[in-house]
């Protein structure tokens, strides 16, 4: 049996209309440069939290920020918050590396994010 407890919200990606001006204003807010720069996403890496700055809502087409959090078997946590009444919204897919996202939503329609790292 595979363990499909969480470990935390760690990644909260935000959308952004203009990704350098965001840019600008996360670099001074985290006090550290991008760790991630491109044209599709920028990211940060700060006291073990990762913010990702995503312009236009990014293919997932986040309209708010969503926060994603960490889990050892993301299949299984899939099953686990649908069977207690979640809805799939984007599916488990690898997102580069080996890291897979998927998001859910709630039953109030919240969107909830969850990550699995390579293992």
């Amino acid at each position: 049996m595979s363990d499909s407890s969480t470990q935390g919200i760690k990644t909260v990606l935000h959308p952004v209309s203009d990704l350098e001006a965001a840019k600008a204003t996360y670099t001074a807010l985290l006090g550290v440069p991008p760790s991630a720069d491109g044209s599709y996403y920028v990211g940060f890496d700060a006291e073990g939290q990762h913010i990702g700055l995503v312009p236009g809502g990014g293919p997932q087409g986040m309209t708010s920020p969503v926060t994603f959090w960490h889990v050892t078997d993301i299949e299984a946590k899939l099953a686990e918050v649908t069977a207690a009444g979640a809805a799939v919204k984007e599916p488990a897919h690898d997102v580069g590396h080996g890291r897979l996202v998927a998001t859910v939503t709630d039953p109030d329609g919240n969107v909830l994010g969850l990550l699995q790292d390579p293992q």
